[in-house]
């Protein structure tokens, strides 16, 4: 399975975020080896959606960066 997910970080900002092991991923961001989070600690984990299909699961991470999948998530996931 692939997991799309999203984070809810110190700032108020949501981070998008792709893994095939999102538990694991979210470990890594909580322990702050991720660059991208590790300066926006505490998180929390608001969503996690998971796919079959690999390119399925990329294509709706990056579809959530664009504006309508912005609106979407504000919407629908959070």
């Amino acid at each position: 399975m692939y997991h799309v997910y999203v984070l809810t970080l110190k700032n108020g900002d949501y981070y998008i975020g792709f893994a095939s092991n999102y538990k694991g991923r979210l470990t890594e961001h909580k322990s702050g080896n991720v660059k991208s989070t590790r300066k926006f600690l505490p998180l929390k984990l608001v969503t996690v959606i998971s796919f079959r299909d690999k390119n399925k699961a990329l294509n709706f991470e990056k579809y959530l960066k664009t504006g309508s999948g912005i609106a979407f998530r504000k919407r629908h996931l959070i």
